[in-house]
């Protein structure tokens, strides 16, 4: 339970909608024990006998209390439902949003070294299962404990001595839900762990379709997916056993509790002095009966909550995180447009790489500055520095003279439009995709959108598509080529005006003679704001008004296409290298 005390904020937010449905349960259940008082004196009455002139009016009143009971037990059920159980699900409203937001604060690194398949478990299949205890577990165990309270103190009313003799069993099932709850919720843990890895199968499958079926594996995910499916039946089949346990032994243990009250009952009726009658007898079998379902249910509502203390458990796990990167500062922070690394160094926690190494270089305001390198010489850390998603290990990195780390990184980012190296269009249309990179305060007309499609070289291939922008992309654009794909990214970017303008090899997919139309219609654009442009390629970057040559994450080139050139070291190499296999194509 340690871990569902994390939900105790919640309840108390509730609180009051909370106390009105433990009131219904009260006054739910002080009619239904009501009920059995009625029986036993219609029993006593049948035993001495009814004037036959009066038994209409007797069946009557008796019967007409009964269903006057039933009538009023059942309207105070459906209010104890349709608050506690309601409750339950604004809370999960309420952790499925803390759980979202939670995943938006936390950092780049965090994103690396957890999976997506058991991030979406979470905040589905474990906040369902917290649910469950939230509504039907909390409902059920306030509504046990006070049907239990009822019983007992009307049957203590009745006869003490025989109270005692029925509920001798009790002892008996707290030690067995004692005993096999433990063994519930270490089997819980076990079947949430396989569920995750499930998910993680099934999103790998759908997220990378076209390549499963390009190797043509079907076959070979579907084996490991039945690997994985049957280990998760294999698990859960354990916990049904486990809970199959609970209702036997119960519904044996209140068998017993009747038979009790039977033949002590009748043995006490016997004496005198206990003045036990016939209909008491009736009532006790009644207050037993009405137990069964309480204590039937002790082992299943211990189950629910055991699974749920395993998933929240699971959600604190995330909940309690902090993300690596905090925005220090609330104050607001216009880019002017002058960027520094300052002999910067970082390394990945998770695997120990050194990716950048004592970098240095400045890019001023409207200046464009391209870095270039092999694949993995840290191109892409560097700009995820820049956008800080992550903190140097070493050394500053300056905005407008500031340490980056000190400035308001949300407005900084506002200001900025990053081309990532893997393009990620949503499942929306080519209008919407391009809204995507408008800032909050920022409006677009038609106009807008189709000049940036423009400027991508891409507008020609849309307009003649049967829908145009309203056509509705595949999960992650799958019916454009890569392509068509980066040039809508970049219009994304474009359509926010953005001071600091980051491309991060995003005209890999297009040919030649495509990037340099793409590259002469940015032109304008490059001249007001502050660029950086990271490729393998050099003709994305020959006209920069600066090129940086990184290897092993550290600067070993600097200076102007023809400087570079004029070198005739790694940047002549890889100019002279891309040259021949422009012209041999």
């Amino acid at each position: 339970m340690k871990s569902l005390s994390y939900l105790n904020k919640y309840f108390f937010k509730y609180k009051w909608r909370l106390l009105l449905g433990v009131l219904f349960i009260i006054g739910s259940h002080f009619l239904y024990v009501n009920m059995p008082l009625i029986v036993g004196h219609a029993v006593e009455q049948f035993k001495v006998g009814i004037d036959p002139d009066h038994w209409f009016k007797f069946a009557f009143t008796l019967g007409g209390t009964y269903i006057l009971l039933s009538i009023g037990k059942g309207v105070f059920l459906f209010f104890q439902r349709q608050t506690i159980i309601v409750v339950s699900r604004f809370i999960e409203y309420d952790l499925k949003n803390e759980i979202y937001e939670q995943y938006q604060r936390l950092s780049y690194n965090f994103y690396k070294q957890n999976n997506t398949g058991d991030l979406m478990n979470r905040i589905s299949e474990d906040v369902s299962y917290v649910r469950q205890y939230l509504g039907p577990g909390v409902m059920y165990t306030l509504s046990t404990s006070v049907l239990f309270i009822l019983c007992l103190i009307f049957m203590l009313d009745i006869s003490p001595e025989l109270t005692l003799y029925v509920l001798i069993p009790l002892p008996i099932m707290t030690f067995i839900i004692y005993k096999v709850s433990s063994i519930v919720n270490k089997q819980s843990i076990e079947v949430q762990k396989q569920q995750s890895k499930v998910s993680t199968h099934v999103q790998e499958s759908f997220s990378g379709i076209t390549v499963l079926k390009a190797y043509g594996a079907e076959q070979k995910f579907q084996e490991e997916f039945n690997v994985d499916v049957k280990e998760y039946l294999r698990r859960h089949m354990a916990l049904v056993k486990t809970n199959a346990f609970f209702m036997p032994t119960i519904t044996f243990l209140i068998g017993i509790s009747t038979i009790l009250t039977i033949y002590y009952g009748g043995i006490l009726s016997f004496e005198t002095q206990n003045n036990l009658t016939t209909g008491n007898i009736v009532e006790f079998i009644f207050y037993v009966n009405m137990l069964t379902w309480p204590f039937a249910s002790v082992g299943w509502v211990t189950s629910m909550i055991q699974r749920a203390a395993a998933s929240q458990e699971r959600i604190n796990e995330f909940l309690s995180q902090e993300p690596e990167v905090k925005n220090t500062s609330q104050a607001p922070f216009d880019f002017k447009g002058k960027i520094e690394f300052k002999n910067v160094s970082y390394t990945y926690p998770s695997s120990g790489i050194q990716a950048v190494k004592d970098l240095s270089f400045t890019i001023n305001k409207g200046e464009t500055l391209a870095i270039l390198g092999r694949t993995g010489c840290g191109k892409s850390s560097v700009i995820n520095l820049l956008m800080r998603q992550f903190d140097p290990t070493s050394g500053t990195v300056e905005i407008d003279g500031e340490n980056i780390q000190s400035i308001n990184v949300n407005d900084y980012r506002k200001q900025a439009g990053v081309v990532p190296q893997g393009v990620f269009l949503f499942s929306d249309s080519i209008r919407n995709n391009v809204r995507f990179g408008l800032a909050a305060n920022q409006e677009a007309t038609e106009e807008d959108i189709i000049d940036v499609l423009k400027t991508t070289y891409v507008w020609h291939n849309i307009k003649d598509f049967k829908q145009g922008l309203d056509t509705v992309l595949g999960e992650r654009g799958v019916n454009l080529s890569g392509g068509q794909k980066q040039r809508i990214s970049i219009a994304r970017a474009l359509i926010r005006k953005p001071k600091l303008l980051i491309f991060d090899d995003c005209l890999s997919a297009v040919d030649t003679e495509t990037e340099e139309i793409i590259l002469n219609n940015l032109d304008e654009t490059l001249k007001e704001s502050t660029s950086l442009i990271v490729s393998h390629r050099v003709s994305s970057i020959r006209n920069a008004d600066r090129i940086l040559v990184i290897e092993n994450g550290g600067k070993i080139e600097e200076g102007t296409h023809d400087e570079l050139l004029a070198l005739d070291g790694v940047y002549s190499e890889i100019y002279n290298k891309q040259l021949l296999e422009e012209q041999e194509e």
